[in-house]
Protein backbone atom coordinates (compact mmCIF):
# COMPACT_ATOMS: atom_id res chain seq x y z
CA UNK A 1 0.00 0.00 0.00
CA UNK A 2 1.53 3.64 -0.96
CA UNK A 3 0.60 6.40 0.64
CA UNK A 4 1.11 9.42 -0.91
CA UNK A 5 2.27 13.03 -0.52
CA UNK A 6 -0.75 14.89 -0.74
CA UNK A 7 -2.47 12.72 1.93
CA UNK A 8 0.24 12.71 4.05
CA UNK A 9 0.31 16.84 3.93
CA UNK A 10 -3.83 16.15 5.03
CA UNK A 11 -3.06 13.54 7.56
CA UNK A 12 -0.26 15.87 9.37
CA UNK A 13 -2.78 19.21 9.12
CA UNK A 14 -5.24 16.63 10.70
CA UNK A 15 -3.20 16.34 13.48
CA UNK A 16 -3.06 20.58 13.75
CA UNK A 17 -6.49 21.19 13.72
CA UNK A 18 -7.31 18.21 16.36
CA UNK A 19 -8.73 19.23 19.74
CA UNK A 20 -5.74 17.21 21.31
CA UNK A 21 -3.06 16.87 18.76
CA UNK A 22 -1.72 13.91 20.82
CA UNK A 23 -4.66 11.87 20.84
CA UNK A 24 -4.65 11.92 17.60
CA UNK A 25 -1.53 11.00 17.36
CA UNK A 26 -2.40 7.39 19.09
CA UNK A 27 -4.19 6.81 15.51
CA UNK A 28 -0.95 6.63 14.29
CA UNK A 29 1.10 3.48 16.94
CA UNK A 30 2.68 0.94 14.96
CA UNK A 31 -0.14 -1.59 15.79
CA UNK A 32 -2.79 0.82 14.94
CA UNK A 33 -1.34 1.12 11.48
CA UNK A 34 -0.48 -2.42 11.38
CA UNK A 35 -3.87 -3.27 12.11
CA UNK A 36 -5.41 -1.47 8.92
CA UNK A 37 -3.00 -2.28 6.72
CA UNK A 38 -3.51 -6.03 7.88
CA UNK A 39 -7.61 -5.43 7.95
CA UNK A 40 -7.17 -4.07 3.93
CA UNK A 41 -4.79 -6.53 2.71
CA UNK A 42 -7.49 -9.08 3.64
CA UNK A 43 -10.71 -6.78 2.64
CA UNK A 44 -9.62 -5.62 -0.81
CA UNK A 45 -10.41 -9.38 -2.30
CA UNK A 46 -14.03 -8.32 -1.21
CA UNK A 47 -14.64 -5.14 -2.85
CA UNK A 48 -16.04 -4.67 -5.71
CA UNK A 49 -16.46 -1.56 -8.13
CA UNK A 50 -18.11 1.61 -6.95
CA UNK A 51 -18.76 -0.24 -3.67
CA UNK A 52 -19.94 1.86 -0.13
CA UNK A 53 -18.52 1.22 2.97
CA UNK A 54 -18.61 2.30 6.35
CA UNK A 55 -16.70 2.18 8.97
CA UNK A 56 -18.25 1.74 12.83
CA UNK A 57 -15.59 3.51 15.33
CA UNK A 58 -14.17 5.29 12.61
CA UNK A 59 -12.44 7.69 15.20
CA UNK A 60 -10.63 9.89 13.11
CA UNK A 61 -10.34 8.52 9.72
CA UNK A 62 -7.05 6.97 9.29
CA UNK A 63 -8.49 3.59 7.66
CA UNK A 64 -10.96 5.42 5.32
CA UNK A 65 -7.74 7.24 4.15
CA UNK A 66 -5.91 4.48 3.88
CA UNK A 67 -7.95 2.32 2.21
CA UNK A 68 -8.89 5.35 -0.34
CA UNK A 69 -4.99 5.00 -1.33
CA UNK A 70 -5.29 1.17 -1.65
CA UNK A 71 -7.85 0.73 -4.02
CA UNK A 72 -9.93 2.55 -6.44
CA UNK A 73 -13.01 0.77 -6.55
CA UNK A 74 -14.63 2.63 -3.68
CA UNK A 75 -17.31 4.98 -4.52
CA UNK A 76 -17.79 6.48 -0.65
CA UNK A 77 -16.88 5.55 2.60
CA UNK A 78 -18.74 6.92 5.50
CA UNK A 79 -16.77 7.63 9.07
CA UNK A 80 -19.13 7.07 11.74
CA UNK A 81 -18.00 7.84 15.53
CA UNK A 82 -19.75 8.71 18.79
CA UNK A 83 -17.14 11.70 20.00
CA UNK A 84 -18.46 14.90 17.95
CA UNK A 85 -14.38 15.93 18.23
CA UNK A 86 -13.80 13.25 15.71
CA UNK A 87 -15.75 14.65 12.69
CA UNK A 88 -13.94 17.66 11.87
CA UNK A 89 -10.46 15.61 12.41
CA UNK A 90 -11.55 12.94 9.93
CA UNK A 91 -12.88 15.52 7.04
CA UNK A 92 -9.63 16.75 7.00
CA UNK A 93 -7.99 13.15 7.04
CA UNK A 94 -9.80 12.82 3.95
CA UNK A 95 -9.99 16.12 2.54
CA UNK A 96 -9.39 15.50 -0.90
CA UNK A 97 -11.92 12.57 -1.09
CA UNK A 98 -14.27 14.96 0.85
CA UNK A 99 -13.94 17.35 -1.54
CA UNK A 100 -15.27 14.90 -4.34
CA UNK A 101 -17.90 13.99 -2.86
CA UNK A 102 -16.31 10.19 -1.47
CA UNK A 103 -16.33 10.93 1.96
CA UNK A 104 -18.50 12.26 5.02
CA UNK A 105 -17.64 11.87 8.45
CA UNK A 106 -21.01 11.17 10.90
CA UNK A 107 -21.17 11.63 14.85
CA UNK A 108 -23.60 9.34 16.12
CA UNK A 109 -23.95 6.25 17.64
CA UNK A 110 -23.16 3.28 16.07
CA UNK A 111 -25.74 0.93 17.72
CA UNK A 112 -28.71 3.90 16.63
CA UNK A 113 -27.41 4.16 13.09
CA UNK A 114 -29.26 2.69 9.97
CA UNK A 115 -26.43 1.65 7.54
CA UNK A 116 -27.30 1.38 4.42
CA UNK A 117 -23.62 0.65 2.80
CA UNK A 118 -22.43 -2.42 0.83
CA UNK A 119 -19.58 -2.88 3.40
CA UNK A 120 -19.43 -1.74 7.48
CA UNK A 121 -16.70 -2.37 9.33
CA UNK A 122 -16.69 -2.24 12.71
CA UNK A 123 -12.62 -2.39 14.52
CA UNK A 124 -14.47 -1.08 18.05
CA UNK A 125 -15.56 -4.40 19.13
CA UNK A 126 -13.56 -3.96 22.15
CA UNK A 127 -15.38 -0.64 23.43
CA UNK A 128 -18.24 -1.63 22.96
CA UNK A 129 -20.52 -4.61 25.74
CA UNK A 130 -22.50 -7.33 24.39
CA UNK A 131 -25.90 -5.74 24.71
CA UNK A 132 -24.90 -2.95 22.32
CA UNK A 133 -22.92 -5.11 20.26
CA UNK A 134 -26.07 -7.23 20.25
CA UNK A 135 -28.00 -4.17 19.36
CA UNK A 136 -25.46 -3.04 16.44
CA UNK A 137 -25.86 -6.54 14.86
CA UNK A 138 -29.67 -6.89 14.58
CA UNK A 139 -29.69 -3.61 12.41
CA UNK A 140 -28.11 -5.06 9.97
CA UNK A 141 -29.77 -7.01 7.26
CA UNK A 142 -29.34 -10.76 5.98
CA UNK A 143 -26.27 -11.09 3.50
CA UNK A 144 -24.92 -8.01 4.69
CA UNK A 145 -20.73 -8.16 4.80
CA UNK A 146 -19.03 -7.29 7.73
CA UNK A 147 -15.58 -6.82 9.18
CA UNK A 148 -14.73 -6.89 12.89
CA UNK A 149 -11.76 -6.38 14.92
CA UNK A 150 -10.77 -7.13 18.19
CA UNK A 151 -7.81 -7.83 20.60
CA UNK A 152 -6.62 -8.62 24.10
CA UNK A 153 -5.06 -5.98 25.46
CA UNK A 154 -6.19 -4.89 28.74
CA UNK A 155 -6.83 -1.22 29.23
CA UNK A 156 -9.70 0.81 30.79
CA UNK A 157 -11.20 1.64 27.73
CA UNK A 158 -11.13 -1.64 26.48
CA UNK A 159 -14.75 -2.88 27.85
CA UNK A 160 -14.56 -6.82 26.28
CA UNK A 161 -11.78 -8.02 25.29
CA UNK A 162 -11.22 -12.09 23.63
CA UNK A 163 -8.57 -14.33 25.25
CA UNK A 164 -7.82 -16.34 21.12
CA UNK A 165 -9.57 -16.10 17.92
CA UNK A 166 -12.08 -18.57 18.85
CA UNK A 167 -12.76 -16.49 21.91
CA UNK A 168 -13.50 -13.82 19.58
CA UNK A 169 -15.82 -15.93 16.78
CA UNK A 170 -17.81 -17.11 19.58
CA UNK A 171 -18.30 -13.48 20.66
CA UNK A 172 -19.28 -12.33 17.90
CA UNK A 173 -22.07 -15.32 17.14
CA UNK A 174 -21.71 -14.94 13.40
CA UNK A 175 -21.67 -18.24 11.56
CA UNK A 176 -20.84 -17.49 7.99
CA UNK A 177 -17.60 -16.42 8.30
CA UNK A 178 -15.55 -16.09 5.25
CA UNK A 179 -12.05 -15.36 6.79
CA UNK A 180 -10.47 -15.12 10.23
CA UNK A 181 -7.57 -14.88 11.41
CA UNK A 182 -4.78 -12.60 13.59
CA UNK A 183 -1.89 -10.49 13.78
CA UNK A 184 0.62 -10.63 16.35
CA UNK A 185 1.77 -6.74 17.38
CA UNK A 186 3.91 -5.53 19.89
CA UNK A 187 1.20 -5.30 22.69
CA UNK A 188 -1.23 -6.91 21.84
CA UNK A 189 -2.60 -9.56 19.35
CA UNK A 190 -5.36 -8.58 16.91
CA UNK A 191 -8.61 -10.39 15.71
CA UNK A 192 -10.46 -10.27 12.68
CA UNK A 193 -13.04 -11.77 10.81
CA UNK A 194 -14.94 -10.84 7.73
CA UNK A 195 -18.27 -12.81 7.60
CA UNK A 196 -21.73 -12.27 5.96
CA UNK A 197 -24.49 -12.09 8.07
CA UNK A 198 -27.12 -15.33 7.72
CA UNK A 199 -30.72 -14.80 6.73
CA UNK A 200 -32.70 -14.13 9.82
Amino acid sequence: MNIDTEHLHHWMNAIRVSNSPMRTLDAFWSGQIKSKEWLISNLLPFIQDNNTIEIHGGWVGTLASMLFQSTDKIKHITSIDIDPLCKHVAEEMNRIEYHQNRFSAVTSDMTKYQSNSDIIVNTSFEHITEEQYDAWKSKLPSGQLVVLQSNNYDIPEHIRTAQSLDDFVQQTGLSNILFKGQIELPLYTRFMIIASIANK
